[in-house]
């Protein structure tokens, strides 16, 4: 789909009550700590998407793709610095957010000592399509936001948002650089790295969440844990929302914009307004 969006570099600051960085979802415990322990991969993952795309910057001619990507780099840069702040606060409650964010950053050091600079970019792209969804979930489904934290609440949906607006960058750049669906070599790569990527984000992620939340005595909070199940494979769940467009990817000759959700950019008005009107 040949859809031409480019993404805006945006320099907003989040009003995050440090008070509530364990309880700011209004189902709780479990469910913040679950968007929290996500929280923590952010930084250290957003400057590996960074240094991934920048190594083949020299190699786009295409001036929309060039300004797209120092676009795409500076959203990415305000993610981290804002997720920073974020992580501090929940780290500052007693969580270790800091050194599991570290074991993350030393995986993905490993993977820029020791892969190919094509891998690492193939790793992006499939990493910023399972953002870009979960993303799209969460704004296609704005039930499992309402009545929390106004602050976190933003962060989520302008995280969202952006993820929304240059889903299609990294992808963009892989597709020219490495090849599109019609080299077999670069298919297999683009597809096969999302099931390692998947894979490896969440054999991460869910110990750290359960630890977390067990830390803080959630562990046996069955509410909870409903309130949990409920959000993530409900009828409303994000991830059950998001199981096709996962699956979607292995189609030959996907685009991310295949999943044409641009409406969703409308919304940064509605969502994001007063935060966008301080930063005017």
């Amino acid at each position: 789909m040949n859809v031409s969006i480019l993404p805006i570099r945006r320099n907003l600051k989040f009003n995050l009550n440090p008070a509530k960085a364990l309880t700011w979802h209004k189902d709780g415990l479990n469910v913040s700590q679950f968007l929290n322990t996500m929280s923590l991969f952010f930084p250290v993952g957003e400057r590996f998407f960074i240094d991934s795309v920048r190594k083949y910057r020299d190699q786009i001619t295409d001036p929309d793709l060039q300004k797209a990507v120092t676009a795409f780099i500076g959203q990415e840069a305000m993610h981290g610095r804002e997720h920073d702040e974020y992580n501090g606060f929940v780290a500052d409650a007693g969580i270790p957010l800091h050194a599991q964010e570290a074991a993350v950053g030393k995986l993905l050091q490993a993977v820029q000592d020791y892969t190919p600079d094509a891998f690492q970019l193939a790793a992006t792209v499939a990493l910023e399509h399972l953002t870009a969804i979960l993303g799209g979930g969460l704004l296609d489904l704005p039930e499992i936001m309402e009545g929390s934290d106004e602050g976190y609440k933003a962060i989520w949906n302008w995280h969202a948002l952006e993820e929304t607006e240059h889903k299609a960058v990294a992808f963009d750049v892989y597709t020219t650089v490495i090849g599109d669906d019609s080299n077999v070599g670069a298919y297999a790569l683009r597809t096969s790295t999302l099931v390692a990527a998947t894979g490896i984000f969440f054999a991460l992620m869910i110990p750290f969440y359960v630890h977390n939340v067990r830390i803080k005595g959630g562990l046996f909070d069955l509410k909870g844990w409903a309130a949990v199940a409920k959000h993530t494979w409900g009828r409303k769940g994000i991830f059950l929302n998001i199981t096709k467009p996962w699956l979607d990817w292995f189609k030959p000759g996907f685009h991310p914009w295949d999943h044409d959700n641009r409406e969703q950019l409308e919304n940064f008005e509605k969502l994001l307004g007063d935060i966008l009107r301080d930063a005017a």
